[in-house]
């Protein structure tokens, strides 16, 4: 086997994939394509994973094994002129890929969870069981239940876990859960009366079983999760939903607020959206047996992805039809929730404080303010903040083996920034 030893990772920025120690090593890579990955065909990546590993030594955690990585626009320093990527994405499969594709390889999974959430959510509370079908019913795509089985059966080779436990399973179905409780909690706050291009539940069934039927959600994913028995994993969830409301409180209080700074978008964004990501996939981590050091990168990699994934949403709020997002453009805007487009926007562009602090009360002042958002740079500065998160995300995957479920950790970010190409 070829190794080499290092000391140090440092991350640079290029397209090109990559893996490096930034240690001298003359040790050369075979390219090879992964383009089947999703299809679980890696049978090229499991030859050069076995042959072709680089041991790195961090004096603090010990001795790792750190795996070739497709790293778009982050590149690991230390690669010699000449030396050849290790992962070879062709371009055109990049822009073929769908949450679909990216998730085939755990569509069993996925296929399982569909037909336990109902059972879950209880068939004694019918009218709740109408509600939640509603929003489970609605286009979906099972984004954080796939993470987490992306992440339980990318972590469980580590430790040579052939299947999947019932804890990993039940985990993901309470993770769907809390996200959906949220979602109509969120609905209902923001007064929203479309989600994913239907009638939200509030509309449907009005405001005091919206409200009960996202409290039962989270209380009933909440004795699911006692039920896991690992205080771990408790206080992890149980955060997640103390976060949900932090962030829903910050939000409120800072409605159509000029004066308010990126750190303060980026904390909100983290306990709205990333919070969850990351319990999830570290959650995961933590059920596959993996050490310690792994489920932190496990769940630093759901907070970037969550952050990027956010601030992407963010910028398909100014860029998308109405028909498209599924509720009307700039509906954030509209409603005084400055995001990091706006954020930036601002620094640039004193008549949009005007407007905004004007709340739109003149004809025509929120299709101006979008206006102004899109033409002094906000989006593209927001875009930068994106791939900065995204880029993170993908290093927090280095200490994975090479598999087609990683590949897919790292292609679903990549299908995220190409939301807004």
């Amino acid at each position: 086997m070829t190794a080499v030893t290092c000391h140090n990772l440092e991350f640079g920025r290029t397209r090109l994939e990559f893996l490096s120690c930034g240690c001298s090593s003359n040790a050369s890579f075979d390219r090879f394509s992964v383009r089947n990955y999703a299809k679980g065909t890696v049978r090229n990546v499991n030859r050069a994973f076995k042959a072709r590993q680089l041991l790195c030594f961090q004096p603090e955690i010990g001795p790792r094994r750190v795996f070739s990585t497709n790293t778009p626009e982050a590149l690991l320093t230390g690669i010699t002129a000449g030396t050849a990527p290790v992962l070879d994405l062709k371009e055109e499969s990049r822009s073929a890929a769908s949450l679909t594709n990216l998730f085939e390889i755990v569509a069993e999974d996925l296929q399982t969870l569909n037909k336990n959430l109902q059972s879950i959510v209880g068939a004694e509370n019918p009218v709740l069981m109408s509600a939640a079908e509603q929003i489970f019913g609605a286009g979906g795509k099972r984004m954080r239940p796939a993470l987490v089985f992306l992440v339980s059966r990318a972590t469980s080779e580590i430790v040579g876990l052939k299947e999947l436990t019932k804890e990993h399973r039940r985990l993901a179905e309470i993770i769907e859960m809390i996200h959906t409780a949220s979602l109509i909690h969120d609905d209902v706050l923001d007064e929203s009366d479309m989600r994913r291009g239907k009638e939200t539940v509030h509309q449907l069934y009005g405001t005091r079983v919206a409200v009960l039927a996202g409290d039962f959600m989270f209380a009933q994913s909440s004795w699911y999760l006692a039920n896991l028995e690992n205080l771990e994993v408790i206080k992890l969830i149980s955060q997640v939903i103390k976060d949900f409301a932090s962030g829903e409180i910050k939000q409120a209080s800072s409605l159509f607020d000029c004066d308010v700074q990126l750190e303060e978008y980026l904390i909100k964004s983290y306990y709205k959206t990333a919070s969850l990501i990351a319990a999830s996939t570290k959650g995961a981590a933590i059920f596959s047996g993996v050490d310690s050091y792994i489920s932190e990168q496990m769940y630093q990699y759901g907070k970037n992805f969550g952050l990027s994934f956010q601030v992407v949403d963010d910028i398909l709020d100014f860029t998308q039809s109405a028909e498209q997002l599924g509720k009307p453009a700039g509906s954030d805007l509209a409603k005084g929730n400055l995001t990091a487009p706006v954020i930036f926007a601002l620094e640039k562009e004193a008549r949009l404080r005007d407007i905004i602090e004007s709340e739109f009360c003149d004809t025509g002042s929120l299709e101006e303010a979008i206006g102004i958002v899109k033409s002094c740079g906000g989006i593209q500065r927001a875009q930068e903040l994106a791939r900065e998160k995204a880029n993170l995300a993908v290093q927090n995957l280095q200490y994975l083996p090479l598999s087609s479920y990683r590949l897919a950790l790292e292609e679903l970010v990549n299908y995220n920034l190409e939301r807004i190409k």
